[in-house]
């Protein structure tokens, strides 16, 4: 098992990078994807995704169930998990019970049989948000990374398309 989380903010090359990482691996790969198109631009978001993988990736869209997704992958394939902050925020505005969810799916990652690529948003540097739902959206945000990233092998940070090894 080899776990590595890949955090940054918007825009910062984080799917990019964890993408080149993973395709120096045999392939097969997996992708998990987390983004559901809930409108014309998020649409075009993920069609960009798609199209920017080339062959040999095999997709699971996981909007919701995120942990099983993780636990049914093949033994041994190296897979990516882009993202935990869509995953979050769809969990969320489902009032599902975040605290046990994001433990299951740190156990399903940490139980892996495979390299395993976790792409994730920081969203603790920036201004403290002016509403509630977004307050317990960054703390739960933040308590997740923390706890992938103390499962994680190795953790990468992205500023400006350049990644910065954190652990």
């Amino acid at each position: 098992m080899s776990l590595t989380l890949v955090l940054g903010g918007a825009r910062s090359g984080k799917s990019r990078h964890a993408e080149e990482r993973i395709e120096r691996l045999a392939p097969p790969w997996s992708y998990i994807a987390t983004g559901a198109a809930y409108d014309g631009e998020m649409a075009a978001r993920i069609a960009l995704h798609r199209a920017r993988r080339g062959t040999g990736w095999d997709t699971v869209d996981a909007p919701h169930e995120l942990a099983g997704a993780v636990r049914a992958l093949p033994a041994g394939r190296p897979a990516l998990v882009d993202c935990l902050t869509l995953w979050l925020t769809n969990r969320m505005l489902a009032e599902a019970d975040i605290e046990a969810e994001s433990a299951a799916l740190v156990e399903a990652l940490a139980g892996r049989d495979g390299p395993t690529f976790v792409v994730s948003n920081e969203t603790g540097l920036g201004i403290v948000p002016d509403n509630a739902l977004a307050r317990r959206f960054r703390d739960a945000q933040g308590r997740l990374n923390q706890m992938v990233a103390a499962r994680a092998d190795e953790v990468i940070f992205m500023v400006a398309g350049l990644p910065m090894k954190v652990k």
